[in-house]
């Protein structure tokens, strides 16, 4: 089997790219990473904080620092929602990852992310969820070596759904 180095998992906050690389890994034998946290354990602060201290631009440039310094093999990684902001980012995952884009419906995400402040989302003042993913979602596309719907599936069903999309060089 010739699997790829890493498997990272881009999309909307509140998808459930967290839930399901941690099964994703498991199933696949892979360690798992999620880039929110490793950021917040690095910085000794919540997104929360460090999006109030760098500013929306700051952050993104500290995350695409964080994705660049990442030099990982046999990892699922999750990615921030914003990382697709930041090209030099995306293209170091790619070199050493199969990227898989989580689509999720705009009225499902609303019904799963309420609060987007409390979650540490990079939004810009007077966006609303709805701008937020029309801006997104083309970068998502863009990026992704493969797109997985994820509406009306439990977890499970997804991992399932992503281990069937790869290519057969991934199997």
């Amino acid at each position: 089997m010739n699997r790829p180095k890493n498997i990272v998992l881009i999309g909307m906050p509140g998808v459930g790219k967290s839930t399901v690389g941690v099964l994703l890994a498991k199933q696949w034998g892979f360690s798992f990473l999620d880039t929110d946290i490793y950021i917040q354990t690095r910085e000794n602060k919540s997104l929360q904080e460090l999006i109030a201290e760098h500013g929306l631009s700051g952050f993104c440039d500290l995350e695409e620092d964080y994705m660049r310094s990442i030099s990982l093999d046999s990892h699922v990684i999750a990615t921030g929602g914003s990382v697709v902001y930041r090209h030099q980012a995306m293209e170091h995952l790619q070199e050493s990852g199969f990227i898989i884009y989580l689509d999720i419906a705009l009225d499902r995400l609303k019904k799963r992310l309420d609060d987007v402040n409390a979650r540490g989302v990079v939004i810009a003042p007077g966006q609303n969820l709805g701008d937020l993913y029309a801006e997104r979602h083309p970068l998502y596309l863009t990026y992704a070596d493969v797109t997985v719907k994820t509406d009306g599936l439990t977890p499970d069903q997804v991992v399932r759904d992503i281990v069937e999309s790869l290519p057969e060089f991934c199997k």
